[in-house]
């Protein structure tokens, strides 16, 4: 999957994991043609023919902001910008609105032309992106991001409100997604910073233009890029692309245009006014490979336009850019003013005192930098200082609310959709739930019909491979409860458009693909794909599944597999009541059968991974038996629990599982099985085996049982030296699975004494007791 460098890009598409194999990244390009102008004026007495000769080649002239004075030759304007830059936006702007272009060309996907009218829809609201992908394969695709502070977005704003032609101007996605685009490896921007004596890019061109704005600045990057460019010669996909754009420009006064605007990549910008003979660009398009592409909008976030999330031709803050863009009048009062109210959100005392100062810190600062207006390290300084008195956390709360932002984009009801899409957006609204680019936890009821419904959503999606929401610890008791975080991410849509080939709608298409994965030869998957339909209400996919897991138990002989289904097909079965589901108590009750008759054997020649394994899947087990109604399994573990030849760990386990239950047999003892477990005849290796198994469950049975406690510390303190060498990582193993107070509780019993105490000297005292005694039974009513 692609991400291309976004509005009128100067870079071929940038990788957006996962990476699809050829893909280049958008190094440097994208991040090194910031916004330059260079408007051209044919020389008096020109032909259009001189200005851009369709065979023999020309050259583009003019000065930035020239208009031609009369005449029939055509004026072509090359814009070179930035992507997503406030102050380059603003200058394309007010320079198209100079201009008044007949028709406008900006680098991107000629086959997004249609959809270019979408943008003067009032719901189409960035930030949004262009999605190009193949038909039957959306493994191939590519975005094209804008936000509202792109360049490339005001100048299709400023075409659609003038009633211009707009026209794109790239390679085209049928090309670009059929091709192994090699990377771009230059920075243009940092060699330009460089050499203005600056370490950081980022810091150059805002103060150069951001800051700024001017118009004349414009043209001045303009020459610093073609100065940059001198002596390179475009080869691989950046040929082709500028190649395409020479031939669309061509065609363009071909089509009698007579006032063009380019809005172009500055690193392009030298390409486009350095027109060689057509038929040379003819030959280098001929023959290249194609695919069939289909192009859409979809929301984009701002967070996606962050270069820290991989997308190369990102800007490190676009919410500040953003903000820059939409308040060029006071923009670090407002910010500031803006950064004080997040905090107070958060319950943090900020007042209007603070935000007076921390805007004189942050003007004080720009000016002895020699900045020409405070940018956001300054405002960051003062924010940490004064708004967040030094911490932390709450410069990180500002970062991730404001810097980047989470503003989620927009599109209209009326752009083109995969049915399933358009299903989905139904069914959000249906449920009230707003995909938002802000991650927001939800608690729902699901003895609430709307809740339910919204869980069933979710997990159809889920089944979908569109994880819009992931679950996570429910608060408070009960299986009629669900905890969920939602966060809507861009790459959603291109799962739907691949999760469209099963159905038109959210439950058709999440049953379609249940069936589908009812084909799984392993039986745990197959439970675990029960439990799954029911939980996404999926009635007609269900009984293929069920009917699935019957076969494959049938025969599946492997205990382990059947071990590792049972716990999924319980947890099933527990959730009928509430989803209106019939129980699959009988399926669960036959796997248990078939266990219990086969894990004696099971347990026979297992090494020390083996063991560890199979100790899950016997808590797994115990778990599931819990909530049946069956008294197969304790029966089972205690006939095993004296079984000779048992690895420690698992005997261990079996012993406290039946301790815990109460069920082990009649006189036996967990403190003399202890004993004997680590009595001398036995290695130290499976004696720590076995109190790591017996243990597994918690220490507090440590604390208050003196006994276990001595006979755990008579066995370490036998040990010889190199025996306790060769167990300690067993010890650590162990002991460190407690919760820091079991430990220290136990460390408590063993510094105060003995740890048993002696049976001659442990009498109790009746006068000292009978108080105690006399409150609990006024307590229990009975004094």
């Amino acid at each position: 999957m692609e991400t291309r460098a976004p509005e009128g890009t100067d870079s071929p598409p940038a990788t957006l994991a996962p990476a699809r194999t050829g893909v280049p990244t958008l190094a440097a390009d994208a991040a090194a043609t910031p916004i330059a102008a260079a408007v051209t004026t044919p020389a008096a007495g020109a032909t259009a023919t001189d200005a851009v000769d369709a065979e023999g080649g020309g050259r583009v002239r003019g000065v930035a902001g020239a208009r031609r004075a009369g005449g029939e030759e055509p004026a072509i304007a090359v814009l070179g910008v930035r992507h997503h830059g406030p102050g380059s936006a603003r200058a394309v702007r007010a320079e198209l609105e100079r201009l008044r272009p007949d028709v406008v060309l900006i680098e991107g996907p000629p086959e997004a032309d249609a959809l270019v009218p979408l943008a003067a829809d009032p719901e189409m609201r960035p930030p949004v992106a262009l999605l190009a992908h193949v038909p039957g394969d959306p493994s191939k695709a590519a975005f094209w991001p804008f936000a509202v502070f792109s360049p490339e977005w005001q100048a299709i704003a400023y075409a659609v409100e003038a009633g211009v032609e707009v026209r794109f101007c790239d390679l085209p996605a049928a090309h670009t997604l059929a091709l192994d685009a090699d990377p771009v490896l230059r920075d243009p921007i940092g060699e330009l910073a460089e050499a203005a004596g600056y370490d950081d890019p980022e810091r150059w061109w805002e103060d150069l233009v951001e800051h700024r704005g001017e118009t004349g600045t414009l043209d001045v990057v303009a020459e610093a890029m073609t100065a940059v460019r001198e002596g390179h010669v475009a080869d691989g996909t950046e040929a082709l692309r500028e190649a395409y754009m020479r031939s669309v420009l061509r065609k363009a006064v071909r089509d009698g245009h007579r006032n063009i605007a380019v809005v172009c990549g500055a690193w392009h910008l030298p390409a486009l006014t350095e027109l060689p003979p057509a038929a040379r660009d003819e030959r280098l398009l001929r023959g290249l490979p194609k695919v069939k592409v289909a192009m859409t909008w979809v929301p984009w976030t701002h967070g996606r336009l962050a270069a820290a999330g991989g997308y190369g031709a990102g800007v490190a803050s676009p919410g500040w850019y953003d903000h820059l863009f939409a308040s060029p009048r006071r923009p670090i009062e407002r910010w500031l003013t803006r950064a004080a109210h997040v905090l107070r959100e958060e319950g943090l005392p900020v007042s209007s005192a603070h935000v007076i100062e921390a805007v004189r810190l942050a003007v004080s600062l720009a000016a002895l930098r020699g900045r020409p207006l405070a940018g956001l390290s300054e405002v960051t300084e003062a924010a940490r200082a004064v708004l967040c008195e030094g911490d932390d956390l709450a410069v990180e709360l500002i970062g991730r609310r404001m810097v980047v932002g989470e503003r989620l984009g927009h599109v209209p009801d009326s752009t083109p959709m995969v049915p399933l899409q358009r299903h989905l957006r139904e069914e959000q609204r249906r449920v009230r739930l707003k995909p938002e680019a802000l991650s927001r936890e939800h608690d729902l009821d699901l003895r609430k019909p709307l809740d339910l419904e919204r869980s069933r959503l979710l997990h159809r999606l889920g089944m979908l491979g569109v994880p819009w929401g992931t679950t996570r610890q429910a608060r408070g008791k009960g299986t009629f409860r669900e905890s969920w975080t939602l966060e809507w991410r861009p790459e959603f849509d291109v799962a739907l458009i691949e999760a469209a080939a099963w159905g038109t709608t959210v439950e058709g298409a999440a049953s379609a693909r249940a069936r589908d994965l009812s084909a799984s030869p392993h039986l745990n998957e197959l439970t675990a794909l029960v439990e799954r339909c029911l939980l996404a209400h999926l009635p007609d996919a269900l009984p293929r599944v069920l009917r699935a897991i019957e076969d494959r138990a049938a025969l599946d002989s492997e205990v382990r597999h059947l071990m590792a289904a049972l716990p999924a097909l319980v947890r099933a079965h527990r959730y009928g009541d509430v989803r209106g589901t019939e129980g699959l108590g009988p399926i669960a009750e036959s796997l248990l059968a078939r266990i219990c008759a086969g894990l004696s054997p099971a347990l026979t020649g297992l090494d020390d991974d083996s063991a560890r394994e199979m100790l899950a899947l016997i808590d797994g087990v115990h778990g599931a038996v819990a909530l049946m109604e069956t008294d197969r399994w304790l029966p089972t573990l205690a006939g095993i629990a004296g079984r000779a030849g048992l690895p420690g760990l698992v005997e261990g386990r079996v012993v406290r599982i039946l301790f815990d239950a109460g069920a082990l047999p009649e006189g036996d003892d967990v403190a003399t099985r202890m004993a004997r477990a680590m009595s001398p005849g036995n290695p130290p290796a499976r004696a720590a085996s076995w109190m790591e198994g017996f243990l597994s469950g918690g220490g507090l049975l440590l604390v208050h049982d003196a006994r276990l406690l001595a006979t755990v510390d008579g066995w370490l303190t036998g040990l010889s030296p190199e025996a306790f060498v060769d167990v300690l990582p067993l010890l650590r193993r162990t002991f460190g699975a407690f919760a820091p107070p079991e430990r220290r509780m136990i460390g408590d019993r063993v510094r105060s004494g003995p740890v048993a105490p002696d049976p001659e000297t442990a009498a109790y005292d009746d006068d000292l007791a009978a108080g105690a005694v006399r409150t609990v039974l006024e307590i229990l009513g009975k004094a």
